[in-house]
């Protein structure tokens, strides 16, 4: 089992940046799949991005691609999203997830949900203009 804490979310402008970080502590966070989902008010919950195990390959949806950066640091057990140029439609709760080895290599696989076998509680990020 993995346990999954989000932090960093916050109120900030359009245009800002902001870093999401994930701690994990359990089983090897080496051994997981890590995702961000989130889940803005009055909708469903949504990918945004996912990286393998060494962060050799990592998968963007198009509406974060090019603004959004996903790393991990396996020797702190710590998942990053590095958020640039926020828009308004960025405000949600954002969800750190990990997958066991579904056998497959490329983080492009790792995009559904259901995938994923743990989820953290959420970190509450509000765009405002």
């Amino acid at each position: 089992q993995v346990q999954l804490v989000e932090s960093g979310g916050g109120l900030v402008q359009a245009g800002d940046s902001l870093t999401l970080s994930c701690a994990a502590s359990g089983r090897t966070f080496s051994s997981y799949v890590m995702g961000w989902f989130r889940q803005a008010p009055g909708k469903e919950r949504e990918f945004v991005t996912t990286i393998t195990w060494h962060g050799s390959s990592t998968y963007y949806a198009d509406s974060v691609k090019g603004r959004f950066t996903i790393s991990r640091d396996n020797a702190k057990d710590t998942l990053y999203l590095r958020m640039n140029s926020l828009k308004l439609e960025d405000t949600a709760v954002y969800y750190c997830a990990a997958a066991r080895n579904r056998g497959y290599s490329t983080a492009s696989y790792y995009y559904a949900a259901t995938l994923y076998d743990y989820w953290g509680q959420g970190t509450r990020v509000t765009v405002s203009s």
